[in-house]
């Protein structure tokens, strides 16, 4: 199984506030971006640092801490809907069509893996490059939307993960607690393949697309006993979320410029669908190693997947995933 890659330093860009990114994360899910988009910022990022001449550090994971949302829905009751934009009337005094696009004012603070072998030795040429990538961050999008100014942002910083295992806890320690009040977004692959288990024990054809839908919802009965409606989340269970994680590949690879109407005519294509899991937002301060807040990307021949090396604590049996 795959692990998150070397690094020596973290990278902190504290409280960035991002107007209108994007809250549709796939065709099943919405409420905040796909980890696919911050991967891509990261990435995008990274060709940045190249036209800024920084050739020698690498970026190699990202985490999401979520301190403030604001998705832009008009709340009708049981059901919402999107705010959309109103498109200017064609030739003809109609409506145009459009795209329905969800959008999300985001406050997050982003932590990103990176492997440096010069960072660590001129405490002030780090200052210096951190403050360089925080004006670079600044121009950039994020999940689509536009980067804002804020009186309240921190200084974006370097944390040593270098030295010994004591070091390194005790400098991660005191980063995760900046990172408060907020919560981070960690995988829960085990919480699929425990429902599925247990689907299974009353419904022996049960897939795991029934374990998700079944993960993804309230679950109510009516208890006799109690003479009540119940739901199966029971208080301090944690806040868990269906998220896509990436992409599986629906075709052989196509050639570059082979098929019309393709993004980019100098790359080769092929068809994909989401592929989804099951996530869940946590308090930075339960996190215990910084593997468990990174996501990176894992791809083979037919998927591209990002994952996370989130384990749950041996001591979690009578855990309080809320507080």
């Amino acid at each position: 199984m795959s692990r998150c890659p070397s690094y020596t330093h973290l990278l902190v860009l504290p409280r960035l506030r991002v107007q209108n990114a994007n809250a549709i994360s796939s065709p099943l899910t919405h409420g905040f971006p796909a980890m696919t988009a911050f991967i891509g910022f990261m990435w995008a990022l990274q060709r940045n640092l190249h036209q800024m001449e920084v050739t020698d550090i690498r970026f190699k994971a990202i985490g999401v801490v979520s301190h403030d949302h604001q998705e832009l829905v008009n709340d009708s009751g049981y059901v919402d809907s999107f705010r959309l934009t109103r498109n200017p009337v064609g030739k003809d005094g109609k409506t145009a069509a459009i795209v329905e696009e969800g959008r999300i004012h985001l406050e997050v603070s982003l932590i990103l893996a990176v492997d440096g072998r010069s960072l660590g030795q001129d405490a002030g040429r780090d200052a210096e490059l951190s403050a360089r990538i925080g004006e670079w961050v600044q121009t950039m999008r994020i999940a689509g939307g536009t980067l804002l100014p804020s009186p309240r942002n921190g200084r974006p910083h370097l944390i040593a993960m270098t030295g010994d295992a004591e070091g390194r806890q005790h400098n991660f320690c005191a980063a995760r607690m900046k990172l408060l009040p907020g919560f981070a977004l960690v995988a829960r692959d085990d919480l699929l393949a425990g429902t599925l288990e247990q689907l299974r024990d009353t419904q022996p054809d049960a897939t795991v697309l029934d374990a998700w839908l079944h993960r993804s919802r309230r679950n109510h009965r009516y208890d006799e006993a109690e003479g009540k409606w119940v739901h199966d989340r029971e208080k301090g269970s944690g806040w868990v979320v269906p998220i896509p994680v990436g992409y599986a590949g629906l075709t052989v690879l196509q050639a570059a410029g082979s098929v019309a109407n393709a993004r980019d005519s100098g790359t080769r294509f092929r068809f994909v669908e989401s592929l989804y899991s099951l996530g869940q937002w946590i308090s930075p301060h339960r996190i215990e190693h910084p593997e468990q807040l990174l996501w990176y990307p894992d791809n083979d021949a037919d998927t591209y997947r990002c994952r996370n090396d989130f384990v749950v604590p041996q001591s979690s049996a009578d855990f309080d995933w809320q507080s």
